[in-house]
């Protein structure tokens, strides 16, 4: 049974952290924008959840990612993963924590991560990556099911206008300050970029903001990455797109 963050010894600043991720995942692909963003060193493993593989069982018997190992604890999911790292990182972090302090600031945020890693997931990017990516890889023979792509389509188009709205009235996501939630909305964001599907001439607000954030070191990694067989657009790596 892995450790539970509950029981925590004194943490080893020297130990590696292990993320356990999917490339085309927006919460494995926020994990790594908040452990960049922290100037943290980590090494990556892929999983293909479909594999069931049981060493990653063993680890977290949901098989989901991702999951984060550092010095023998194993943290599994993006909620408990942000906290852990605002828990551990954050008060040591300054202005660049990613987790405000106040209360009614941490609820915005919290709201905004349900949006887009709850929301937008499940309405937008689990739909395109299961029919244009996971059914290419999973040997199960299920051809794309091209109605399912078309709603995550158009549901794409609602999200990218409340992301133009909030940025109407905001300098961030969820205010004055970069935080997580910048980080999940520009990560959900950038698996619908990466399948070609945002149609961004429709909201320049949401562009505007988009551009700002893929712009940040954290992202860069994210951009240089080509899962095989599927190659991105061109503007998916330019920053000034």
């Amino acid at each position: 049974m892995a450790s539970s963050p509950r029981t925590l010894r004194p943490l080893n600043r020297d130990a590696m952290i292990v993320l356990h991720h999917s490339p085309l995942d927006a919460a494995s692909r926020t994990a790594r924008l908040c452990l960049a963003e922290y100037g943290l060193a980590f090494e990556l493993v892929e999983e293909k959840p479909w594999e069931r593989r049981t060493e990653f069982l063993a680890m977290n018997p949901a098989g989901t990612v991702p999951v984060m190992v550092e010095d023998g604890v194993v943290v599994s999911g993006i909620g408990p993963i942000l906290e852990y790292l605002d828990e551990t990182r954050g008060p040591g972090a300054g202005s660049r924590r990613l987790l405000p302090g106040a209360p009614a600031e941490r609820a915005e945020v919290r709201r905004l991560l349900d949006w887009f890693l709850v929301k937008m997931r499940s309405e937008v990017s689990s739909h395109l990556v299961r029919e244009k990516v996971t059914k290419r890889f999973d040997r199960s023979g299920e051809s794309p099911d091209t109605t399912a792509i078309r709603a995550g389509k158009a549901n794409l188009r609602y999200h990218l206008h409340y992301i133009g709205f909030l940025m109407s009235q905001r300098s961030f996501m969820a205010g004055d300050w970069l935080t997580v939630a910048d980080l999940a909305a520009g990560a959900e964001l950038s698996v619908a970029d990466y399948l070609g599907d945002v149609p961004w001439g429709e909201d320049e607000t949401a562009k505007t903001w988009y551009a700002r954030i893929k712009s940040r070191p954290s992202f860069r990694a994210l951009l240089a990455e080509q899962v095989a067989g599927i190659s991105p657009p061109q503007a998916y790596t330019d920053l000034d797109f």
